[in-house]
C-alpha cells in the first residue's frame, strides 16, 4: 500500500488531463446530482459523493455507439469495423461499481467475445474510492459489494489529508511512476481497514433481511406468484428507467442505418431494457412479455436468479439508482426482496 498526499494526488490527474492520450473523466458535483464526466481540473473532482446518476458503464458500452460500418467501393460493399477509442482513465468509482464493471467483463469478454467492450475495456484504467458516505436507497452493505479487493488499477482511501492507495495491477503502479508517493506506514494500513470494516458498512441504513445467497432459491419459488407481481406493478409506468441507469443491465438492440442518397450506412446498437413494453416484441406482432407485471418479474428475476445461475454472480450490487430514480416509486429491489422473504417466513410458519 503506498500513500499520496492530496495536492500531488491532484497535481497527478492535472497532469494526465493535459498529457496523457486517453480521456480523463470523474466523479463531479452538476449541481443537481453526482455525474461521471469529462474532467477539466482535478479540483472538479467530488470524491465524498453518495451516488451518482449513471454508473462508469457508461464509457465501457455506451448509449449509443456505431460497431461496423459500410461502404461501396467500385461497385463492391465493405464492411468495416468502427475502430475503437483509445479508452479512458476514470477517476473515483466506488467498489459496487467495480464489481459491476467485473460482471460485465465476464458477459462481454469471457462469454459473448466483444470486441467493442473490450478494447474499451483494456484502454481504460480504473481509479477506485472507497465510500465516504451512501445515498439513503443504497444497500450495498448488504450485497457484499460496499468494499471490494479487485477490478481495479488503483484504489483510494481518504485519510484526511492524504490518500492510501491500494494499487491493483501493473498499469496502476505505472500510473503513480511520475508521483510523489511513499510507502504507507502500519497505522495507516490499519486505519484502511477500520474504514473497510466499520466505517463504510455503517454508512447504509437500508439492509437486506437475510444473506443474498439465498436470493435465487426465493426468486424461484415466487416465480408464479403472480398475486405479487401483479399487485406489486400496478403503478409502473414501464419507462424503463430502471434500467437505464443499472450499471450490470447489459441488454441492447442493433440498428443498420442507411445514409440516405448513398451507398453506405453503419451498424448501431442501443441500450434496451426490459420493462419497456416493446423489448420483447417478436415477428408476427407477438410480444411474450405483453403485461407489465410479467416484465417486472422478469427484470427482478434476472438480477437475482437467471444471472446468478448463468454467471455465479447476484447482479444486484445494491446502488440504489434504480428506486432513487423511479418515478412510480415501485423499483425498489431491496424491498421487494424483503417482502418476498418476509412471505417466504410467514408461510413456513
Amino acid at each position: 500500500m503506498k500513500v499520496i498526499d492530496k495536492p500531488e494526488f491532484e497535481a497527478l490527474i492535472d497532469e494526465k488531463i493535459s498529457s496523457d492520450r486517453r480521456d480523463v473523466v470523474g466523479v463531479q458535483d452538476d449541481g443537481e446530482k453526482y455525474v461521471f464526466d469529462d474532467l477539466e481540473s482535478a479540483g472538479d473532482l467530488a470524491l465524498e459523493y453518495d451516488v451518482t446518476m449513471l454508473s462508469p458503464k457508461k464509457y465501457l458500452m455506451p448509449q449509443r455507439e456505431t460497431i461496423l460500418e459500410y461502404r461501396d467501393a467500385n461497385g463492391e460493399f465493405e464492411w468495416r469495423a468502427k475502430a475503437a477509442p483509445d479508452g479512458t482513465v476514470i477517476v473515483g468509482i466506488h467498489p459496487y461499481d467495480l464489481v459491476a464493471i467485473e460482471q460485465l467483463d465476464k458477459i462481454f469478454i469471457d462469454t459473448l467475445r466483444d470486441e467493442p467492450y473490450r478494447k474499451k475495456r483494456e484502454n481504460s484504467l480504473l481509479i477506485g474510492v472507497n465510500m465516504q458516505d451512501a445515498s439513503e436507497t443504497a444497500f450495498a452493505a448488504s450485497m457484499g459489494t460496499a468494499t471490494t479487493d479487485s477490478g481495479y488499477d488503483l484504489m483510494l482511501t481518504d485519510l484526511g489529508d492524504k490518500y492510501a492507495v491500494n494499487i491493483g495491477t501493473l498499469e496502476g503502479k505505472e500510473f503513480l511512476n511520475s508521483a510523489d508517493v511513499r510507502k504507507a506506514t502500519a497505522g495507516e494500513v490499519q486505519e484502511v481497514e477500520r474504514i473497510e470494516q466499520e466505517v463504510v458498512p455503517d454508512l447504509f441504513e437500508r439492509e437486506l433481511e437475510f444473506s443474498p445467497a439465498l436470493l435465487p432459491t426465493i426468486l424461484e419459488e415466487n416465480y408464479d406468484n403472480m398475486a405479487f407481481w401483479e399487485d406489486y406493478s400496478e403503478k409502473c409506468l414501464s419507462c424503463g428507467t430502471c434500467n437505464m441507469v443499472c450499471p450490470t443491465c447489459y441488454c441492447f438492440s442493433v440498428d443498420m442505418i442507411r445514409d440516405l442518397g448513398t451507398n453506405s450506412g453503419r451498424e448501431s446498437r442501443r441500450w434496451d431494457g426490459c420493462l419497456l413494453e416493446d423489448f420483447a416484441s417478436v415477428a408476427g406482432d407477438e410480444n411474450f412479455r405483453e403485461e407489465v407485471a410479467e416484465r417486472h418479474r422478469h427484470r427482478f428475476m434476472r438480477k437475482g436468479w437467471y444471472i446468478y445461475e448463468r454467471y455465479g454472480d447476484i447482479a444486484c450490487i445494491g446502488c440504489g439508482r434504480c428506486t432513487s430514480e423511479c418515478v412510480a416509486d415501485v423499483a425498489d429491489p431491496c424491498d421487494v426482496y424483503n417482502k418476498l422473504y418476509q412471505e417466504a417466513q410467514a408461510h413456513a410458519q
